[in-house]
């Protein structure tokens, strides 16, 4: 009797995309996770507040510091950074949850994470998003109208910090125009899926079903 060939990867993809806050990170993520819905979102913790239209549990699971402070202690983060004075956080149920039912898991984290994760799961995958310049990075932080002045400063300040990372990642997109980057981020997806180390156990069982018994 023949043996059925699971005909999926033998791993799945890990995915992390970060930027600087402004960059188009969030859109081009968004995007991505409705075409690719077998990539499954990273929901991450977070002490900040929502903005509007976020829903909890959807963007970010929304929390206090105390509660927060208390899962570090737990040890039930991935990883976890303080950004903008604020607290973000990867818990491994996430990640748990996504290799159950998924073909990969999307992180939309920042650099501080993405060594975090790396670090325990180097297989990950890295992309940065790069905006075109930073003064395109200022007039789209000042478009959303979603930050005060200081905060919006304080966010360009912190970006040229974040950009000095950019080695630590696999790939860099540049954001100029939201097609053309949607376009260079689907690839990265697509290439990294067909690598052949993903495949390698279905090719080794194709070839011993080959073998002739003598």
């Amino acid at each position: 009797m023949q043996t059925e060939i699971d005909p999926r990867p033998s791993d799945f993809l890990l995915l992390i995309v970060s930027s600087p806050s402004g960059a188009g990170k969030t859109t081009l993520c968004s995007r991505l996770r409705s075409e690719l819905p077998d990539l499954r979102f990273s929901v991450s913790h977070t002490t900040r507040r929502p903005r509007p239209n976020e829903v909890n549990g959807r963007e970010y699971h929304f929390t206090d510091a105390a509660t927060f402070e208390r899962m570090i202690r737990e040890g039930a983060f991935a990883e976890w950074a303080r950004v903008h004075g604020n607290l973000y956080g990867t818990s491994v149920a996430e990640i748990e949850a996504a290799r159950t039912n998924a073909r990969g898991v999307l992180f939309d984290i920042d650099y501080q994470g993405a060594r975090q994760i790396k670090a325990r799961m180097p297989e990950a995958v890295g992309v940065f998003i790069l905006p075109p310049s930073l003064a395109e990075l200022e007039r789209r932080l000042r478009g959303r109208g979603t930050e005060d002045e200081p905060t919006t400063l304080r966010r360009l300040q912190a970006a040229k910090g974040e950009i000095e990372h950019y080695g630590f990642f696999d790939y860099v997109v540049v954001n100029d125009d939201i097609e053309r980057a949607y376009g260079d981020l689907r690839a990265v997806v697509l290439a990294e899926r067909c690598k052949r180390g993903r495949h390698a156990l279905l090719c080794e069982r194709m070839l011993a079903e080959g073998k002739v018994v003598t």
